[in-house]
């Protein structure tokens, strides 16, 4: 390995990690773009959501009150999302996964970039338990077919009034949860060859320790603040999305 692939390694997995402990989800975002410099897409994706994962349970701990004093509501998005990330699967079959990304991609933009400089932001009152269903099962469809899991789950969570430490503890262990499933698929596929496994010697230490750092940072914020950071990392999300999946199409 080359002093250069191992510095881009480094430098994905500290840029996800950090987004990860920031805010509960984005590592595969802001990873990738390091990762796909000095790997295959198979090997990038079966790395980022290992480092998804590893970096996530620092969160999920972390909010750990507040996901058992929440319980019910976190099933309310994950038990449909496991529904849905088989089916996801199986509609890859009759859908095409870049022109999904890049309708999700248009969509986070929009609602990101309308929001994030608005002085009131998006608040829908009261239990929504229905909802909450559709949008975790939708979140397991999307999962599935396109790695997208917490698009959906992000810009519906970001339009609750609830405390941040809640909304986190929808968000980390929903995404936790699914990744997880993800890993799993990866494995049966073969991806995680001994070259993966050195990948991940690398990376992993470096995800956590950013991790880490971010949040610290989140600790800091309060709750209007973390729901704003919520919007504008959607639209930063869908911008980044956006772009890669152009570039695929030119390249």
């Amino acid at each position: 390995m080359t002093f250069e692939t191992a510095a881009m390694i480094v430098a994905g997995a500290a840029a996800g990690g950090f987004i990860n402990g920031l805010a509960g989800f984005g590592t595969a975002l802001f990873a990738l773009g390091f990762f796909l410099e000095v790997m295959t897409a198979t090997q990038a994706v079966s790395l980022v959501v290992i480092l998804s994962v590893v970096s996530g349970l620092q969160g999920v701990y972390l909010v750990r009150d507040a996901m058992f004093n929440n319980t019910r509501r976190l099933m309310r998005f994950l038990l449909p999302a496991l529904v849905g990330i088989p089916l996801g699967i199986y509609a890859l079959a009759y859908l095409e996964a870049h022109t999904l990304k890049l309708v999700i991609g248009f969509f986070l933009v929009l609602y990101g970039g309308f929001f994030a400089f608005r002085r009131n932001l998006p608040q829908i009152e009261g239990e929504k338990p229905v909802a909450d269903m559709v949008v975790g099962f939708a979140g397991g469809i999307l999962g599935g077919a396109a790695s997208l899991s917490g698009a959906l789950p992000t810009m519906w969570c970001s339009m609750r009034p609830w405390p941040k430490a809640e909304t986190r503890a929808v968000l980390q262990p929903f995404n936790v949860a699914v990744l997880s499933i993800a890993i799993i698929l990866f494995w049966l596929r073969g991806a995680y060859t001994h070259e993966t496994l050195y990948h991940l010697a690398i990376a992993v230490p470096a995800s956590l320790i950013a991790a880490q750092l971010g949040i610290t940072v989140f600790k800091r914020l309060n709750d209007g603040l973390f729901r704003r950071l919520l919007i504008l990392l959607t639209f930063f999300s869908g911008a980044i999305l956006l772009s890669r999946e152009a570039m695929a199409m030119l390249g």
